[in-house]
């Protein structure tokens, strides 16, 4: 079985969801993934903020779809045949992550994961860093992804498309 005082001295290793856009890796606590499905049509929503996308219906569910590109700041490019929608649970609702391609998951020790705010003051929509022997692993705060204002505009969105 092991040695118990060992197995305590082990951090806890990180779920994460690993997906990239624009040829950067970012993740997600697996916790948060429902599914992946890849990329569908996506409904335009008239005065959603400015991030959505629009919606799609995922088994009679309209789930708002979340432009990653967008939400980084990158420039708008034609979604390839890997583009997929990785489908996320935040605090407040479902929402689905527009993404070039997903990865799989991985887990990571958690002490080799450096609070984003550390290294990266000011840094919105990243939780966390991890540095990988190819590359860094950005980690999103989901929570953070819409601003309350986001929010408001959304549900605004949403009820004036079921009316």
């Amino acid at each position: 079985m092991g040695d118990p005082t060992r197995q305590r001295e082990r951090s806890p290793a990180a779920r994460l969801f690993v997906f990239s856009t624009d040829g950067q890796r970012y993740a997600v606590p697996l916790l948060e993934v429902d599914r992946v499905l890849p990329m569908v049509a996506v409904s335009p929503l008239s005065e959603a903020p400015d991030v959505v996308e629009g919606v799609v219906n995922v088994r009679g569910e309209v789930v708002p779809v979340v432009d990653v590109r967008r939400r980084l700041g990158l420039p708008a490019r034609q979604r390839g045949l890997s583009a997929r929608l990785v489908l996320v649970r935040t605090a407040r609702r479902a929402l689905a992550l527009a993404v070039d391609s997903a990865d799989g998951v991985s887990e990571f020790d958690a002490s080799a994961v450096a609070s984003a705010e550390a290294l990266i003051p000011g840094a919105r929509y990243v939780a966390g860093i991890a540095a990988l022997p190819d590359g860094l692993l950005f980690i999103h705060d989901l929570d953070a992804y819409l601003s309350l204002d986001d929010e408001r505009r959304l549900d605004a969105a949403l009820a004036e498309a079921r009316t």
